[in-house]
Formats: C-alpha cells, sequence, structure tokens
C-alpha cells in the first residue's frame, strides 16, 4: 500500500514538472547577454522564475551574491601572484585633446592565481573597470609627490565605474562586490594590490609652463593595450615662453608624443628606477637621464635621454632659457608581483 502511494506521488511530481515551459534558446540567449553567465546557470535561472526574465535576472544575482561570498572565503588564503596592471588616462595634460589641460590618471593592479585567470576577457574588463574608476573619483592632493597612493579601502568601497558605460551593471554596487562576483565565476582568489593616481588642475592658458602625462604598457594579453604585466606612468615638463603657440600645430604634438611614449618605454624596457643618478652611487644603470635613449626611434648613436630631450626641445622651438624645456619630473614603474618596499 505504502509503496503503490509513493509511485502515486512521483507520477504526480512528474506530471507538475513536465507541464512547466522550457526555456527557449531565444530566452537563454537574451539572459545570457545581460549577465555573461553560462548556459546552464541561465536555463536553471528561468526555470526557476517561470521563463521570466526580469525575474531571472534578480535570481542570478541572489545567487551570484551567495555562491560569490562562499567562494571568495574558500579562496581568500590563497596566493595571487599573477594578475594584470591596468592603466587609464581620462585627461592627459597640456595639449591633449582630452580634456581641458589637467591631468587625471591611475594605475592599478589587480592580482590573481594563475596566468590562465589573468588572461580571461572578465578579468580584463574588471583591471580596466578598477582602473577608469580610480581615475575618476579621485581628487589632487596637497603634496609636492604628482603620484598619489590611492587607499584600497576607499576604492574597495567604491560604486564601480566601467570603462564601458554599456556595461554597467547596477547589482555591482562596489568594486568589493564586482571582485567578489568575478572570483564567483573564475573559482581564483583575486585581490586588488595596490593603485596610484596622478591627478593635476591645468596651468592658465598664458602660463610658460606645462605638465603632461605619458604612459607604455609591455606584455599586453589582449587588444586592449591599457593593460599588461608592466606599465610605467611618467610625468613631463614642458617650459617655454611659446608654448601656447606650439601646441597649437598638430605637428608639434604627434612629436612630442612619440618622444613621451619612448620615454615610458625606456623606463619599462631598461628598468629604470631613478631619474638622475645619485653623486654617492658609481652605478648610472639604473638612472634615466644616463642610459643611452635606446627607445626613441630619432634618437643620435650613444645619446643620453638626458641629451635627447635638451636636443628635441631646441630642435622644435622651445624657448625655456638656461633651464630645460622638455624635463623628465617624475615617473613611476610596475611589474606584476614584484617585491614592494614598505613605505
Amino acid at each position: 500500500m505504502l509503496k503503490r502511494l509513493v509511485n502515486r506521488q512521483c507520477i504526480s511530481l512528474h506530471r507538475s514538472y513536465s507541464t512547466a515551459p522550457k526555456p527557449t534558446l531565444q530566452l537563454v540567449a537574451e539572459l545570457r547577454k545581460l549577465t555573461e553567465t553560462s548556459i546552464s546557470k541561465a536555463r536553471e535561472a528561468l526555470s526557476a522564475t517561470n521563463n521570466d526574465v526580469s525575474a531571472a535576472l534578480s535570481w542570478l544575482q541572489n545567487d551570484l551574491a551567495e555562491s560569490g561570498a562562499k567562494k571568495a572565503a574558500k579562496v581568500q588564503g590563497r596566493v595571487a601572484k599573477e594578475g594584470l596592471i591596468g592603466v587609464c588616462i581620462l585627461s592627459g595634460g597640456t595639449g591633449h585633446s582630452s580634456g581641458l589641460g589637467g591631468i587625471r590618471a591611475a594605475m592599478v593592479e589587480l592580482n590573481c592565481e594563475t596566468d590562465f585567470v589573468g588572461r580571461n576577457e572578465l578579468f580584463g574588463k574588471l583591471v580596466s573597470d578598477i582602473a577608469h574608476t580610480a581615475a575618476y573619483i579621485s581628487e589632487p592632493v596637497d603634496s609636492e609627490k604628482l603620484f598619489a597612493p590611492c587607499p584600497l579601502d576607499i576604492l574597495n568601497d567604491s560604486p564601480l565605474l566601467p570603462s564601458d558605460a554599456s556595461r554597467h551593471d547596477p547589482s555591482q554596487s562596489s568594486i568589493s562586490t564586482a571582485i567578489r562576483d568575478t572570483i564567483a565565476k573564475v573559482g581564483e582568489n583575486i585581490s586588488l594590490r595596490r593603485a596610484i593616481t596622478f591627478i593635476k588642475d591645468p596651468f592658465p592658458p598664458s602660463s610658460p609652463y606645462g605638465l603632461r602625462v605619458a604612459n607604455y604598457v609591455h606584455g599586453a594579453v589582449s587588444a586592449d593595450l591599457s593593460q599588461g604585466r608592466m606599465s610605467s606612468l611618467v610625468a613631463v615638463g614642458l617650459k617655454s615662453t611659446n608654448l601656447g603657440a606650439l601646441l597649437q600645430s598638430k605637428d608639434f604634438r604627434t612629436d612630442l608624443g612619440v618622444l613621451e611614449r619612448s620615454v615610458a618605454r625606456q623606463i619599462v624596457g631598461m628598468g629604470a628606477q631613478t631619474i638622475r643618478s645619485d653623486s654617492s652611487n658609481e652605478s648610472t644603470s639604473d638612472a634615466l637621464y644616463a642610459q643611452p635613449f635606446m627607445m626613441y626611434p630619432q634618437s643620435p648613436e650613444g645619446a643620453s635621454v638626458e641629451d635627447v630631450l635638451r636636443i628635441w626641445g631646441r630642435e622644435h622651438g622651445l624657448e625655456g632659457g638656461e633651464e630645460p624645456c622638455v624635463e623628465i619630473v617624475d615617473f613611476v614603474r610596475w611589474q606584476v608581483g614584484e617585491h614592494i618596499e614598505p613605505s
């Protein structure tokens, strides 16, 4: 008798399950387009919500939050030394078409456990979005240093501002939430290791001074050249009584851009650590100005970086008197996973 009742109950459950409409391929594709979730998870969400896409989105958000929190707790102690460095320049400084002459830039390092995840598209987008957020929300600091560390606790709690506005996801209320959700998707520990910003207001239009930012990224793993395994941010100073007029010339701006990028590339490729050599240190191989300018296409044979900057300024009509017309004011060079000296 008991066996007969159990069989009837199973038949009843089977009938009620079989009458529920299966998610169509169109609905699955629509949901995946909105969320980038897997096919199986999209089907599960639609089945659980009677094929209601809006309800399925909420179901996925709740599921991702729950699974993400569990996975984040599970992988928290794992070592994460791989990853990417991302750069975002919203405003490049004096004479740049981006912005109004001020500088607004950021560089971040996001770590994961393996190179495989470091090449993942989701991870790359997260790096870009965090760098964009840091550049967007930061304000000028009252300090002699141009590059300012961005406090990670503040950055993690900040709303994630995607570099591509079409990818805005209201469910990701903060950077820490976005990191948690990505952990749930890739199954590895992910951590934001460091971030710096370069934020400066513009000089007055009549000023003989200018300040610009340049960068170079090496070891890109995708078509996005703003992220890779090594990167530099460079503050380039200009001085000339006719600077405003020179910057009106497209050819001048183009040549200046080539020079700046070559300096940034030199810093990454030749391992510069300081701008000038310390008189107490006989070795000059780490001093940028003393290095042969290998990365500049028009560099005279054997000419140092300092020599080329001086020659370039003279040949391009900058009038700065006795002071240098083109000068590297400061720079930062990062490599993924490198040792960081305590500050």
